[in-house]
């Protein structure tokens, strides 16, 4: 297993009174990502799940579709290089390859067009209030990483009866990708799903979610105006959820009694 966290000297001041002690941040490390031998892009990242997580980030930015699409796939933690050899050689929307920073909490090469999103969700899947505060609960007790630092996000696949998986990352958009990644890799059924991220439901968010064929979004943090804009016209339920109750903002149609 990767350390997740080190140790790190601080001054603690309380009270008027200074103290030296020490204790654990997250880890962050760069991952350069080659495809089919060109350098497509480095993402900051935990280290953990790599293979996950580049699974997923092909996939939200359009260079794979489906885990056939992807002949080898190799991790050179040491190095911080991923190397991934692709069936089809082309490259998607006409966008030549080249490197670029991708943050572990912004967009990726790819971007998104809120104007012209299409990935509309159709399912019947439903979940209750109850549920809702079950799986929210349980997704906060979820990670020793976030209880020791505060410093990572998380997101969760789920059905209404509970957490199927479970991935974290100091980006949440790379804790997303890895969710998708590790579906896409073990064949785990997503578009009667449920998802739940520790982190804000901005626009990018919520297309990534959507482009895979979830329901239902969940998240303890707000969404923003263009998220839940986005949700309405796409046929998605979001939802924020936390301890003393929840906001549905769209969707409230699956959301039973």
């Amino acid at each position: 297993m990767p350390l997740l966290t080190v140790n790190v000297p601080f001054t603690r001041v309380e009270a008027g009174r200074r103290q030296d002690a020490s204790g654990p941040v997250v880890r962050e490390l760069p991952l350069t990502v080659r495809l089919n031998g060109k350098e497509l892009l480095t993402t900051l990242r935990s280290p953990a799940a790599l293979e996950f997580l580049v699974a997923g980030l092909l996939f939200s930015e359009g260079f794979i579709s489906q885990r056939e699409d992807i002949v080898s796939l190799g991790i050179d933690e040491a190095a911080g290089v991923a190397e991934v050899a692709t069936r089809l050689k082309i490259e998607p929307q006409g966008r030549p390859l080249k490197p670029l920073i991708a943050s572990g909490g912004g967009k990726g090469a790819s971007g998104y067009n809120p104007a012209t999103a299409s990935a509309s969700v159709d399912s019947r899947v439903t979940i209750t209030p109850t549920q809702i505060t079950a799986l929210i609960s349980a997704f906060l007790k979820s990670s020793d990483v976030y209880a020791a630092t505060h410093g990572v996000h998380s997101a969760a696949l789920c059905n209404p009866e509970g957490i199927i998986f479970f991935q974290e990352d100091i980006g949440r958009h790379n804790a997303l990708d890895k969710i998708f990644g590790a579906a896409m890799l073990k064949d785990m059924p997503v578009r009667d799903a449920i998802i739940i991220t520790s982190g804000r439901i901005s626009s990018e968010v919520l297309l990534k979610v959507a482009k895979r064929g979830v329901p239902v979004l969940i998240s303890k943090a707000s969404p923003t105006d263009l998220g839940v804009s986005l949700a309405r016209r796409l046929g998605m339920t979001l939802i924020r959820a936390a301890s003393g109750g929840m906001n549905v903002y769209a969707g409230e149609e699956r959301v039973r009694e």
